[in-house]
């Protein structure tokens, strides 16, 4: 049995229903109730409480781990997690990092996610560790001001990074899961190319066939807006990379066609299944 916590997220719905397909027995865990796919096992369970994961874990064979925002926060705890794993017999843990482990090592979330990756390393599980850049996904957060006011409101407007499809995060974590080959490995995941606020704007255009404007936000309205959602701390180290990324987060990793035989999709891939979404 495989355990996929954040199941009904951008990345934990496609790899739960990836891994029901491959013919797995899945344990979705999230904190509320959720649909999940035929024959997968859903648990309501929060992460921040990590005792409370304690019982789903037995008699799984792998984790799939994906933090919520609340265990980037300074006082959490998420090693506890892997220990909880380890004691009940747990053989495999496969966890979402964060590409600015390697790329901003002394952020604060960056320390403390590095700090959960060598926990993982220790524990004397098999293991695997991915390390996306920015997602895609990420433009859900402008999918009510399109569809009110045709705007995409976003800071940095003209600064590119590379972003991942969660689709692809989510093929890579099956992998890594069902194949042993993957044992070890730690990999960069971001997207084909370098594409900026405004050209995402764009693209969602395109994809509707009407226009979208695109306003741009000051930092501190950024973080006010994304410190709704996640610790501040996470919000400055987002904040960090997208005004000024340095030459390591705009390298156009490998890993997604190495470990899956393919290019990652384009951003406008990622619009078109999502445009539902921004009418």
């Amino acid at each position: 049995m495989i355990v996929v916590t954040g199941a009904t997220g951008n990345v934990g719905r496609p790899l739960t229903q990836a891994l029901a397909d491959a013919g797995e027995q899945v344990t979705a865990v999230s904190r509320n109730a959720a649909a999940v796919p035929d024959g997968v096992r859903h648990v309501a369970a929060d992460l921040s409480e990590p005792a409370g994961l304690a019982p789903v874990l037995e008699g799984a064979k792998a984790l799939f781990l994906l933090l919520s925002g609340d265990l980037h926060a300074p006082d959490a705890r998420p090693a506890d997690i892997v220990d909880l794993a380890v004691a009940a017999g747990v053989r495999r843990i496969v966890l979402l990092s964060s590409q600015g482990v390697a790329t901003r090592p002394l952020g604060p979330t960056r320390v403390a996610m590095r700090a959960l990756e060598d926990a993982l390393r220790a524990s004397g599980l098999d293991w695997s560790v991915l390390r996306p850049g920015g997602f895609a996904s990420n433009a859900f957060a402008w999918a009510e001001s399109v569809r009110m006011q045709g705007i995409v409101a976003a800071p940095f407007g003209d600064v590119g990074v590379p972003v991942i499809d969660p689709a692809d995060i989510a093929e890579v974590a099956a992998a890594c899961l069902l194949d042993d080959r993957h044992n070890g490995g730690v990999y960069e995941l971001n997207g084909p190319e370098v594409i900026t606020p405004r050209q995402q704007a764009e693209a969602i255009a395109a994809a509707l066939g009407s226009p979208v404007r695109f306003h741009e936000l000051t930092r501190d309205e950024a973080k006010a807006t994304m410190t709704r959602f996640v610790p501040a701390e996470l919000a400055d180290d987002t904040l960090d990379i997208i005004s000024a990324p340095n030459p390591a987060e705009l390298r156009l990793s490998p890993d997604v066609e190495r470990v899956l035989g393919r290019a990652p999709r384009p951003f406008g891939d990622w619009v078109a299944r999502n445009v539902a979404a921004f009418r």
